[in-house]
């Protein structure tokens, strides 16, 4: 496993070009550099380099509804990676269930603030608080990664699916099926939607053809909703056939097909709805350029490289070779900063438990990732993790095996500080 490259700055904080793991622990052992950063992973040197020999890095970005890659390139390689997992649905949900919580007071009429009523115009470059959050966490991580490392360019993949109108050209079959550029968008589309496998028989890792659903020569038309992904032997034994005729004995395939077919895809939207918004913001930080998600792939399928969220991000732009000098991405989550409330509820919304109006505990706070060395008692070992405070002392930690409770802070040191980020590798 090929780890990712060390972040280091000298003690100007100036950036200087990552080292490889081995340097980092050469510099540590002698003393030269301590640790400044934990997550990324940044060295800070203990005197100041004047006119470091500096190589440009490029930052390269594959923006997602869930996940968002990140990669770092020196040249052709790969020398630092990541993938950070969004929490949109999460916010999202809070905000529904907020809202039906308010809702249902004001219909038991108990003491509650009114609904706004006026019809109160957003701004023009407004966007919902989950989609905001997509762009808010990109920004947040370009800005690190400026301060860890001298980049001077930023590629961004500005993919668009055009979920409402195709251009129909008077061309039929396999020719446009597995068509020029506008057919590679809409095979991505679909690739997305129906999880790249065959709609009718499920198989994975075969070749996929554009199958519709509605039979074209019996009025169907070309539009999304219409189309699917089959292999080569199912779109044969389909043929012109109604898909009603086709899976008259398999009843709950057919209303699986039927529901999904029409079903918009969410994530499709997301990224449709953040793109120009998220190119302007950064393009303020960086200069800034823009690929497409057809070249992407197209770069990828000819490296012949597997499909992750970090790989995609290097692939982005004019792409002639790729090194992988890493494959092992830090994995970033978004785990927001907690919660307004003065005490918790049980499930039917009764106060259980009060919060403590204290937020640091003997130094600590939740969300603090500490290494415990605990000498004595029944839980001696050695625990790296996120912690969770008690006003006596006594702290949970949440490793990525368990969760050990009852952790003295005597035995808890604080290596990352609470940023809202849980970290992974």
């Amino acid at each position: 496993m090929q780890q990712n490259y060390v972040f280091l700055i000298d003690t100007n904080k100036q950036q200087l070009n990552p080292v490889t793991p081995k340097q980092a622990r050469r510099l540590l052992e002698k003393d030269k550099a301590a640790v400044y950063r934990m997550y990324p992973f940044t060295l800070i040197l203990k005197t100041a380099i004047d006119n470091p020999a500096i190589r440009p890095l490029t930052l390269k970005l594959d923006p997602g509804s869930k996940f968002t890659g990140i990669a770092l390139l020196d040249g052709e390689n790969v020398v630092w990676c990541a993938e950070l997992e969004h929490r949109g649905y999460q916010i999202k949900e809070a905000l529904l269930s907020r809202r039906q919580l308010r809702r249902s007071r004001r219909n038991r009429k108990t003491r509650y603030r009114k609904p706004r009523f006026d019809n109160r115009k957003p701004s023009d470059n407004w966007l919902p608080p989950s989609l905001e959050h997509r762009i808010l966490t990109t920004e947040t991580w370009v800005k690190r990664l400026i301060c860890y490392a001298p980049i001077s360019e930023l590629w961004i993949e500005k993919v668009k699916f055009d979920m409402q109108q195709m251009q129909n050209p008077e061309i039929s079959g396999v020719e446009y099926q597995q068509g020029e550029l506008q057919g590679y968008q809409v095979r991505e589309y679909l690739l997305e939607k129906w999880g790249r496998e065959c709609t009718y028989c499920g198989k994975k890792d075969v070749q996929l053809q554009i199958e519709h659903i509605h039979p074209k020569s019996k009025g169907g038309s070309n539009r999304v909703s219409n189309l699917c992904l089959a292999c080569e032997k199912c779109n044969q034994e389909k043929g012109n056939k109604p898909v009603e005729d086709f899976l008259k004995k398999n009843p709950g395939l057919l209303k699986k097909i039927k529901s999904k077919a029409k079903k918009p895809l969410l994530d499709a939207a997301a990224v449709n709805s953040t793109r120009n918004k998220l190119v302007k913001i950064l393009s303020n930080l960086l200069a800034t350029k823009t690929s497409t998600g057809a070249q992407t792939k197209y770069n990828r399928t000819k490296l012949k490289l597997e499909k992750q969220h970090w790989i995609d991000a290097a692939c982005v732009g004019d792409v002639d070779n790729i090194k992988l000098l890493t494959n092992q991405p830090l994995k970033i989550k978004c785990n927001g900063h907690g919660t307004r409330q003065m005490c918790r509820t049980d499930k039917y919304g009764f106060a259980s438990r009060y919060v403590p109006r204290i937020k640091f505990v003997k130094g600590f706070q939740t969300g603090d990732i500490v290494k415990a060395i605990v000498t004595s008692g029944k839980k001696i070992g050695e625990y790296t993790g996120r912690i969770a405070t008690r006003s006596t002392g006594s702290f949970n930690i949440s490793t990525s095996e368990k969760l050990i409770q009852g952790i003295s802070y005597k035995y808890c040191k604080i290596i990352h500080k609470k940023d809202g980020y849980s970290y992974a590798f």
